[in-house]
């Protein structure tokens, strides 16, 4: 396991965090970062230790301060299992936020539909999760729903939070595959088989960390485009990240309005 001490002391020493809740930005999403007032960013190139970024749409930086009142910590941008790094590598911002007192932890990605009723532009709120990387035997993936992954109360705040602003929202199972290489139509029907609603290359690992580490989590897929099969033309990270962006603005105004919504819960 690395140490993350050394990461967590230059956090706390810039920042003076004491919130609770805390965001992980996926690919082209970063709007809601900008909302933040009193904000202190930290690149994590100037944390010791840190795992850089290598992917296009992660900006590489941790900011911290106020939205819309609430003390709150954002991290724009992930490292991949794709990229090189082992599970306890990935999952090191997770860790970080857990030293400093994280209780609620909202994940984020750019995802492919495997559903053609949520296009491009709906956000799936997760409420269960399958481990596409068979990393440790063939057996089909099984559909992990409980709580301790995705939070029943996160869920419903969610929900209250896009009807109430009448955002296209959709509920399902996020996949998640190794990448980089996008996947067959072959695979995203055996995806659709098993109960899977969008897939993409990270989050999981997140999603388990958190729960070992007692963390309330919820996670929210902005759908950037159809998976192969589904989608009619070749798929590319730039038309991910293209699309994030344009779908940024609305996904910031929903991720706004949970963090005001968790920053009431107990």
């Amino acid at each position: 396991m690395i140490n993350t001490d050394l990461m967590l002391e230059k956090i706390v020493d810039e920042t003076n965090f004491d919130g609770k809740i805390a965001i992980i930005l996926g690919s082209g999403l970063s709007i809601i970062s900008d909302k933040i007032e009193k904000s202190t960013t930290i690149p994590y190139s100037s944390i010791p230790n840190y795992p850089k970024t290598t992917i296009e749409g992660h900006s590489g930086e941790f900011v911290s301060g106020e939205l819309n009142g609430v003390n709150i910590i954002v991290a724009k941008g992930r490292m991949h299992y794709y990229e090189g790094y082992s599970f306890d590598q990935v999952t090191i911002p997770v860790r970080l936020l857990s030293k400093l007192g994280i209780k609620y932890l909202i994940i984020t990605n750019s995802a492919g539909s495997l559903q053609i009723d949520n296009p491009p532009g709906h956000f799936m709120i997760a409420d269960s999760h399958m481990d596409f990387t068979f990393r440790h035997n063939s057996d089909n993936p099984r559909v992990n729903s409980h709580s301790i992954f995705h939070d029943s109360k996160l869920i419903e705040v969610a929900k209250s939070a896009s009807e109430n602003l009448s955002i296209n929202t959709c509920f399902g199972c996020y996949c998640w595959t190794l990448g980089p290489s996008y996947e067959t139509p072959a695979e995203i029907q055996d995806m659709q088989r098993l109960g899977g609603s969008a897939v993409g290359m990270s989050t999981v690992p997140e999603i388990i960390t958190a729960a070992k580490l007692g963390i309330k989590t919820l996670t929210i897929s902005c759908l950037t485009n159809y998976a192969s099969g589904i989608s009619t033309t070749p798929l590319t990270h730039n038309e991910v990240v293209s699309n994030a962006n344009k779908f940024d603005k609305d996904f910031s105004v929903l991720l706004e309005e949970i963090v005001v919504k968790v920053s009431e819960l107990n």
